[in-house]
């Protein structure tokens, strides 16, 4: 599958799983430490919503950045977190559909545009995919609705693990990581959260 593939199929998943629950269940904790489920579905539209920014920016030239900064990011997702469950609902919807348009009407050449992700890369365009694609996947299981990461692809859980290593490394992990994965020490090593 492609980047763009796992996108839709994470969506999907996601979005299931966000309309079956009730409207009580939104007030209920995640995986993720503070973060109720109406904290993660806020989250995922305001992330729809921050990749249309990049590729309004990859389209137009113009730059366009996720977020004006970290304190906004973190006050769109507590206001989103507030809305009632079934406004939310629609706007994870909205914004994924949304996203999905914009992708498809983009050229070629402006998917090869650079743009810079919320961390402060410069990336192609062309990775805006796989930034949703690892958002909505994660996610699906970070609701605690009971899928786990079997349930997701196989190819994109390759995918995962090798961004996760590398990124694991360049932060000066790569020892650790080693050591553990070739199975030369028996626990794994305390990477902390990285997405």
């Amino acid at each position: 599958m492609s980047a763009r593939q796992w996108t839709e199929a994470g969506t999907k998943l996601l979005l299931t799983q966000v309309d079956q629950l009730t409207d009580a269940q939104f007030a209920e904790p995640t995986v993720l430490a503070g973060w109720t489920r109406a904290h993660l579905v806020a989250h995922v539209h305001f992330n729809a919503q921050a990749l249309r920014r990049l590729l309004t920016w990859a389209a137009t030239g113009v730059e366009h950045r996720m977020y004006a900064s970290p304190e906004q990011r973190n006050a769109e997702i507590e206001s989103g977190a507030q809305l009632p469950a079934s406004e939310l609902r629609a706007l994870a919807l909205e914004s994924a559909e949304a996203l999905a348009h914009d992708m498809d009407a983009l050229t070629d050449e402006a998917w090869q545009r650079p743009v810079i992700t919320a961390q402060g890369r410069t990336v192609p365009a062309s990775e805006v995919p796989w930034l949703r694609a690892r958002e909505v996947c994660i996610h699906a299981v970070d609701l605690d609705t009971g899928l786990t990461f079997t349930d997701l692809p196989q190819d994109f859980l390759t995918a995962l693990a090798t961004d996760a290593v590398r990124k694991h490394a360049a932060a000066g992990q790569v020892a650790d990581l080693a050591s553990w994965l070739t199975g030369r020490v028996p626990t794994a090593p305390d990477l902390g959260r990285w997405l």
